[in-house]
């Protein structure tokens, strides 16, 4: 039965481990050096117990022999002399001669034990033989033994190789196995790190996004507030306007009472009697436009009719000052929730002053408004690009990680609803 010629052959696990594979093949080349020496020397051995086998074969042969030619050249001696004495005693027996020199009994005891004695030989030749028949028996059965033996020998020498052999692969296998669990057990602490990484980026972004959102709560509250400035403004210049459309009636209403001629009986005349002095320009007659006025002014004298249109300009003077008194209030109010201060000018006598300064605070408090107003838009804007982008990243990063897919989903929809649909 043959036995493996060459060892196992280990292949590499990975490439980085070139050297211990290295290693690994010397220690196997070393092995089946050692293996092989040993069996050159049992095979050497075993010549060695042949040659001896067979010489002791040979030896026993010889002495076998040895003994066959001793013993059947003993009787042929023996026979030999005593028929010598025979013939003799023929010889003497046939020349006359009486006397004789062997006794006759003495012969026949010898013949005796001559016979006796070949009878022995042949026994001792018969169990000589029957020994030498048993032993090469035994000696064929030993050799069979010895050749059953090696065989069996070589088998379980080739067995023995083919369990090391397993028994080196299933070792390699563990080894990969254990590189694998190692592998397994550090990508899952680099899993751990960054799911915690993304937890807290997660919380972060979270946190940043309620930032948003509160920014973006206070820039709504801002552009209401606005609007509601904005529609106050438009009340107070509205009434600006009627106010000023009033003032400009009255003004055209004084300008055409001049123009005409109208005479003012001042208060220390007595009984209501007119100065007659000639004035410059002056007229003392009404037109038809200052006689409807003086009309709708009620009846009477043309001094109480006059003192009535200038106790009701008083009044209309009065509810411009109080007017402006409140929009000064309510700008003083305004720049007070602003944080500012703004000064507050000296009025001027003059109706059209006023009414110029009314005009350009106004102006100036609308162009404020307009800058805050556009400001704001351009915060918001801002705002609303920085929550994009966030957003955007918060997404993507939460896109990456399956663990958030459901946070993800959730946080979609409630985003979608909220600030799209919505």
């Amino acid at each position: 039965m043959g036995t493996p010629g060459s060892g196992r052959k280990r292949t590499p696990v990975k490439d980085r481990f070139s050297a211990e594979d290295e290693a690994l093949s010397n220690i196997a080349r070393e092995a089946e050096a050692r293996l092989a020496a040993k069996r050159a020397a049992r095979a050497e051995a075993r010549d060695i117990r042949m040659r001896e086998l067979e010489r002791q074969q040979k030896e026993l042969e010889e002495k076998s022999e040895k003994t066959h030619l001793e013993i059947y050249s003993r009787p042929s001696s023996r026979n030999s002399i005593s028929a010598t004495p025979l013939s003799g005693n023929s010889s003497r027996r046939g020349s006359g001669d009486t006397s004789s020199l062997v006794d006759p009994d003495a012969s026949l005891s010898e013949l005796r034990d001559i016979y006796d004695l070949k009878d022995q030989i042949h026994d001792v030749e018969g169990r000589y033989m029957q020994g030498l028949k048993e032993l090469k028996d035994s000696i064929a059965e030993v050799e069979e033994k010895y050749k059953k033996a090696m065989v069996s020998n070589a088998q379980l020498d080739n067995e023995k190789n083919n369990l090391v052999y397993q028994v080196d692969i299933l070792k390699d296998v563990i080894e990969e196995k254990e590189e694998q669990i190692a592998e397994f057990y550090r990508e899952n602490e680099e899993k751990s790190k960054e799911l915690e990484r993304q937890k807290h980026t997660c919380s972060v972004l979270q946190h940043k996004l309620d930032e948003l959102k509160e920014g973006l709560r206070q820039r709504d509250e801002l552009i209401e507030a606005l609007e509601r400035q904005k529609d106050y403004f438009d009340c107070i210049k509205n009434e600006r306007d009627e106010l000023r459309e009033e003032l400009a009636d009255l003004k055209e209403t004084m300008k055409r009472g001049e123009k005409h001629g109208l005479v003012i009986i001042p208060d220390g005349t007595p009984n209501g009697d007119v100065n007659h002095e000639s004035v410059v320009g002056a007229i003392t007659v009404v037109s038809q436009e200052a006689a409807q006025v003086l009309e709708s002014a009620g009846e009477g004298p043309l001094d109480v009719r006059l003192r009535k249109l200038a106790g009701e300009k008083e009044e209309l003077l009065s509810q411009v000052r109080k007017l402006k008194m409140q929009l000064e209030e309510e700008r003083q109010k305004y720049s007070k929730s602003d944080g500012t201060n703004p000064d507050i000018t000296g009025l001027e006598n003059g109706s059209d002053l006023q009414l110029f300064e009314m005009q350009r605070d106004a102006n100036r408090q609308i162009s404020e408004y307009k800058f805050k107003l556009s400001k704001a838009e351009q915060d918001i804007t801002t705002l609303e690009q920085n929550v994009s982008i966030c957003f955007f990243r918060f997404i993507c990063i939460i896109a990456n990680d399956t663990c958030f897919a459901e946070f993800y989903k959730t946080f979609l929809n409630k985003y979608m609803k909220t600030y799209f649909i919505i």
